[in-house]
């Protein structure tokens, strides 16, 4: 480039050529290639003037032969400069560079600071939130695309389950189609078909639900004439049941009861969930109240029709037109207003308005046309457990479709089993169990939780496979949920407070009962006390409860189960706490005071008493073993008292001046340590000496404050700091 710029820009092209060559020959000494960059540097310089002013007969072409003929071939449009610093053969690799070394330029050394470790980042849903629908028959090409995972991942799950893996278009039992599905990280749900069995009209599933004490399990015992709520503690529905009421009718009908109080809001969800009519209660005379709300709620979420009872229109204080209108105003449209929501009044003393009761309910499964399948493979949905000191862990279930056998292999959420026995509500044998149909199950081989599928299986192996493939995912699940609730550690500083730990042991008569406990004392946590459950159980309290609790220093709490005598002393000597209670009211309040007793109390400074200033006297000439000139503040204190132990606070104007402690405190020439409202003193505050008239002087005082146990009245509890 550089001949073609000198012939175009003339004598100054030139001369700025000539200055930038003879740069480049600085670096010639130290290439390899030096005699060939100063033959053309020479050339160049000495034939490029007459070429170019056009005295020499010597093309420019002339030029370039003077190069050698080994740079020519590779430098055609390369600079002097370039060929200077080329080293090695010529060819196409470029020369390799020097290491590039950053310089330290720092003069000072470097700031000692304290390591502040990194704030994890936490994704807000880290656990799979998606849930992929299976089925019996699918091939794995479809399960691929709903559970976004590649066909071969799938195959190689098959295979560690020692399935034979053939071809993506191969069907897939649902069974197995479970296990690869959760080995993936997804959650299912299972679908099944009606094809090709016997569809036939089944009895409704009626959950009672609505607020405590408005009369659900009166209304119940009068439809089945039973007493009992008399049975329950309190006077309170603290369990769910189940049972079936043949109606004067001929007809029969599944009832769930529901308890009403707020820690059981996950057992009103759980019968919202498996029911197909849901019967509101609402108490005549006193109204809509936070649990009525609530099942509304859960109703409305589960999809499934109303039917308003208005219980107690026998008492004096009885307006069902109140109780509708608030209804309405909630958002349930009734009959009387336009809207398709039935009411019925009642009144279960009296057995008052049963018959319309049983007609509502009729007429409305009847326009829901409830029907299941017979035959097949049983579908049932647990409604509540419990450990029997001889029968072992059963299971209150409901058959939603098919017909549940003994003898069957099961798989009851994580847990799975054999089948034993099948019981009636009446306590009675049979060997199988219908659809819409509440039995008790024996025979599994751990406790099952609240909530969870009964799935029927068609071999021990294939159980065992899918309770443990259950049972990965669940503990895989906790350990994320562990990981997003674990609370970030901030630097321990003065205005936070101190927060203690509070481990609990709980244990209980059934496992619904036990998961609504263990939420309502979750309910209890503060910024001062963490409520820790250690432990959840259920059955009596045993030696290893006790054993537990003195080694992490719990307290017991047990709901409906008692231990036994040697277990007490055990208990007693080893210096654990046991609360027993059969009443949530109770030992709510009972724990929660014991939270405000272990409570450490937040600091906080309080303002004790005020003193105004009216003179100023000034003691000099003290000996210096007495100390330095001091001023005096004479003061009346205006309000509450003055300490001497006290920090005082000085105001002047409405503006804090200076806070420091009393170094003397008197009256009448007299060292007093309190003086009170209406009183003269003399103050002097230590290392401050600028008083003036009209002055305030705040006396203060610290004050540890404990939070408080507050209970509403719809049962709901909390801690207030």
């Amino acid at each position: 480039m550089a001949w073609r710029i000198a012939s175009k820009k003339g004598s100054q092209a030139l001369n700025l050529w000539k200055e930038q060559a003879l740069s480049s020959l600085k670096n010639v000494a130290s290439g390899p290639h030096s005699e060939y960059a100063v033959n053309m540097a020479s050339s160049s310089f000495r034939l490029l003037p007459a070429v170019l002013s056009g005295k020499s007969e010597v093309h420019k072409v002339d030029v370039y032969k003077s190069l050698p003929r080994q740079c020519f071939a590779r430098y055609f449009h390369a600079t002097i400069g370039l060929l200077a610093r080329t080293d090695g053969e010529f060819g196409t690799r470029t020369s390799k560079k020097d290491k590039y070394v950053k310089r330290d330029n720092r003069t000072q050394p470097p700031v000692e600071a304290p390591y502040v470790p990194p704030k994890v980042s936490r994704s807000s849903k880290s656990l799979p939130d998606r849930t992929i629908e299976i089925f019996e028959g699918m091939t794995i090409l479809e399960l691929s695309k709903r559970a976004g995972k590649p066909i071969s991942t799938l195959q190689d799950v098959l295979i560690n389950v020692g399935e034979k893996v053939g071809s993506e278009f191969d069907p897939l039992g649902i069974d197995i189609a479970e296990l690869v599905a959760m080995e993936v990280g997804a959650n299912v749900k299972r679908l099944h078909s009606n094809e090709g069995t016997e569809v036939m009209p089944r009895p409704p599933v009626v959950t009672v639900m609505g607020h405590v004490d408005h009369g659900k399990t009166s209304l119940l015992d009068a439809l089945r004439q039973t007493s009992l709520a008399a049975k329950e503690a309190g006077g309170i529905t603290q369990h769910l049941g189940a049972f079936v009421v043949n109606m004067p009718s001929g007809a029969s009908i599944t009832f769930l009861d529901t308890p009403g109080h707020a820690a059981f809001s996950a057992m009103r969800a759980r019968g919202a969930a498996v029911t197909d009519i849901v019967v509101l209660v609402v108490a005549a005379d006193d109204g809509v109240m936070p649990q009525t709300i609530e099942a509304m709620s859960h109703a409305k979420a589960a999809d499934v029709p109303i039917v308003v009872a208005i219980n107690k229109c026998d008492k004096p204080g009885a307006n069902p037109e109140r109780v509708k209108l608030q209804l309405a105003s909630e958002g349930l449209m009734l009959e009387e207003m336009g809207g398709d929501v039935q009411v019925v009044q009642v009144s279960a003393t009296q057995r008052a308005g049963l018959d319309d009761l049983e007609e509502a309910l009729l007429l409305q499964s009847e326009l829901m046309e409830l029907k299941a399948r017979v035959d097949g493979p049983a579908q049932a949905y647990v409604v509540e457990a419990r450990l029997d000191k001889g029968r072992g862990a059963l299971a209150t279930a409901i058959v939603k479709a098919g017909t549940l056998l003994c003898g069957q292999h099961v798989v009851v959420g994580a847990e799975w089993g054999r089948i034993r026995a099948i019981r009636d509500t009446l306590g009675k044998s049979t060997d199988k169990a219908r659809p819409a149909m509440p039995v008790e199950i024996e025979g599994l081989k751990g406790l099952p939780m609240a909530g969870d599928d009964v799935v029927v299986v068609e071999s021990e192996e294939r159980a065992r496979m899918l309770s443990a493939g259950r049972k990965k995912k669940m503990e895989k699940d906790r350990i994320i949920r562990i990981g997003e609730e674990r609370i970030e550690t901030v630097d321990p500083s003065e205005d936070m407070p101190k927060t203690v730990e509070m481990p609990i042991i709980v244990k209980g008569d059934v496992q619904g009962t036990v998961q609504a406990v263990t939420d309502a004392l979750k309910t209890l946590n503060s910024p001062q006390v963490f409520v820790n459950v250690v432990h959840v159980g259920v059955g009596p309290i045993s030696q290893s409860d006790v054993d537990l609790a003195q080694a992490c220093g719990a307290c017991i709490v047990g709901f409906n189960a008692r231990p036994v005598n040697s277990v007490s002393l055990a208990a007693s000597r080893a210096s654990v706490q046991i609360k027993l209670h059969r009443v949530i009211y109770h030992l709510l309040e009972d724990i929660g005071k014991s939270i405000v007793d272990k409570a450490p109390g937040t600091s906080e400074t309080l303002v004790a008493g005020e003193a105004q200033v009216l003179n100023i006297f000034e003691l000099k000439g003290r000996s210096k073993s007495k100390g330095e000139d001091v001023k005096i503040a004479g003061c009346r204190v205006t309000d509450g008292k003055v300490t001497r132990s006290a920090s005082m606070r000085l105001l002047r104007s409405g503006e804090v001046v200076f806070e420091g402690c009393c170094e003397s405190l008197k009256q009448e020439e007299h060292d007093v340590e309190m003086v009170g409202k209406g009183k003269e003193c003399g103050l002097v505050i230590r290392d401050w000496h600028d008083f003036q008239i009209g002055d305030v002087i705040q006396c203060l005082e610290q004050v540890t404050r404990k939070p408080k146990f507050i209970s509403s009245d719809n049962g709901a509890v909390r801690i207030e700091c």
